[in-house]
């Protein structure tokens, strides 16, 4: 078994949500217990009682475990002695309900890896920011692309000076699945995403944006100051945004051009982010993820592979990967690296340790509020024709 530092045995996890025709609770599951570093113990798996007890066993969750409202998994797992308690829960609900579960497990004491956005509204990041300041316990939110090794190979370029000063970023992420209103079909996926009670005050942008956002912010650590952002819904009768465009200024005069759709025809998951320095370019696209291009004019371009041990992989992408060269590492994988990184936290907790909480490896709280912050003005900023909004969160920035 992989050991967690001192602590020498595996962190015992909860799931809320993820119940039959739930997408990101399978891949929370699977992620965590990648590296061998997790057991999924107990989960509530849908806010439906019967589905709940229903969905256990395709996790292996024992019946006595398999607890019918994310009330009951808390009250009962902090009754139970430390040995057998959970350590943390996984919160793969839809946006609604992000806030309180995520707000309760931490007053429970327990650490929490949370699904993006953070939250529904600004209001309820701002409160769940303070409870986790106020807990001690670790949090993190699953950006999952910051997981992939040449995406955090990118980071350590950039951050090292390969690039040089970084002076635009161009990045999307285009989808085609909601060319329809795929929501009137009653698909799940759809329904809820398209749903402002339950989705927040963005679609597209809340659902996909957030994550384009973020890439950006990760790869470059660059911090924004203002925001311009237009969002349109093409798809008659649908109540949130399911494309846009919008342009950030950086604190440093960079600027960033930021598209999602979720209606253009053939389009998957075509996240794709260029970077421009002074002194070379990158590129790299999620659906081809083994591969980083580096531009230089007057140089032939250079294609970096995914290749543990070699000279030119930096320390934290090499560590990401997990198998050799040549073989395809992919989104279980991106998404398993998020959790191990928290992990290392968690054990360091555990054991009564100190642990870093701001400049982690993994998207924490603070990345989490700044995210929400983005998604409210654009939103704003689209609601006045593209006025040039705020985007420093001073608080995100602590």
């Amino acid at each position: 078994m992989a050991t967690n530092g001192d602590l020498n045995r595996k962190l015992r996890m909860a799931l809320v949500g993820g119940g039959s025709g739930a997408f990101i609770g399978r891949v929370h599951a699977t992620a965590a217990v990648l590296d061998n570093r997790a057991a999924l113990v107990a989960g509530a798996l849908s806010s439906n009682p019967e589905r709940a007890k229903s969905s256990a066993p395709d996790y292996d969750i024992p019946e006595a475990r398999a607890y019918t409202s994310y009330q009951e998994l808390l009250e009962t797992e902090k009754s139970l002695p430390a040995d057998e308690r959970i350590d943390f829960v996984s919160v793969a609900t839809p946006n609604h309900m992000h806030f309180p579960v995520a707000k309760a497990a931490l007053e429970a004491g327990f650490n929490v890896m949370c699904d993006k956005p953070m939250t529904l509204n600004m209001t309820e990041a701002e409160e769940l920011f303070a409870t986790v300041e106020k807990s001690g316990a670790v949090f993190a939110v699953t950006h999952n692309y910051t997981g992939y090794p040449l995406v955090r190979q990118a980071r350590e370029m950039i951050l090292n000076g390969d690039l040089g000063e970084i002076n635009a970023i161009r990045v999307q992420y285009i989808q085609g699945w909601l060319r329809t209103k795929l929501e009137d079909t009653e698909q799940k996926q759809a329904a809820w995403r398209s749903d402002p009670a339950r989705s927040g005050a963005a679609g597209a942008y809340g659902d996909i944006g957030t994550h384009a956002y973020n890439l950006g912010r990760y790869m470059t650590g660059m911090l924004p100051d203002k925001v311009s952002s237009h969002l349109t819904t093409f798809v008659e009768g649908r109540r949130l945004d399911d494309y846009g465009t919008t342009v950030i200024r950086y604190e440093n005069g960079a600027l960033c051009t930021l598209m999602a759709s979720q209606i253009s025809h053939g389009r998957e998951n075509d996240l794709e982010i260029e970077i421009d320095g002074t002194k070379a370019a990158l590129k790299w696209r999620q659906e081809n993820p083994n591969e980083l291009i580096i531009r230089q004019n007057g140089e032939p371009h250079k294609v970096y592979t995914r290749s543990p041990g070699a000279p030119f992989m930096m320390p934290l992408a090499d560590s990401s990967c997990r198998i050799p060269a040549g073989h395809p590492e992919g989104f279980f994988e991106a998404f398993g690296n998020v959790y191990r990184s928290a992990f290392d936290a968690m054990a360091l907790r555990a054991t009564g340790k100190e642990f870093e909480k701001k400049d982690t490896i993994y998207p924490n709280v603070h990345d989490g509020l700044e995210g929400m912050y983005f998604i409210q003005q654009c939103v704003a900023s689209s609601k006045e024709d593209g006025v040039w909004l705020p985007l420093k969160h001073e608080a995100a920035r602590r």
